[in-house]
């Protein structure tokens, strides 16, 4: 009993941090042309721990899922702006 104890001691302490992955819903109003969402997409996929990108034109609205322990929404939130289009958490 001892050993399984001190096993499962060991494996949490010597197990990876598994990523969560997370979904953010950011605003980017400055989405006004066709060509916006394709640029807004490109950036968002350039953040490292980005896996999927979801984009509603009509709403202006990009659906982010991302793994928390590589990307941030802040990163998320930089790379739109760094690209000409500034994004807000959609509450």
């Amino acid at each position: 009993m001892k050993t399984l104890i001190a096993t499962l001691a060991l494996a949490s302490i010597a197990a990876p941090v598994w990523a969560a992955p997370q979904t953010v819903t950011l605003s980017v109003p400055g989405m006004t042309c066709g060509a916006c969402p394709i640029t807004v997409r490109t950036a968002l996929k350039r953040v490292p721990g980005v896996e999927k990108v979801n984009i509603d034109e009509s709403q202006k609205l990009v659906a982010v899922t991302f793994d928390n322990t590589k990307a941030t929404i802040q990163k998320l939130t930089k790379a739109t702006e760094d690209a000409g289009y500034p994004s807000s958490v959609k509450p």
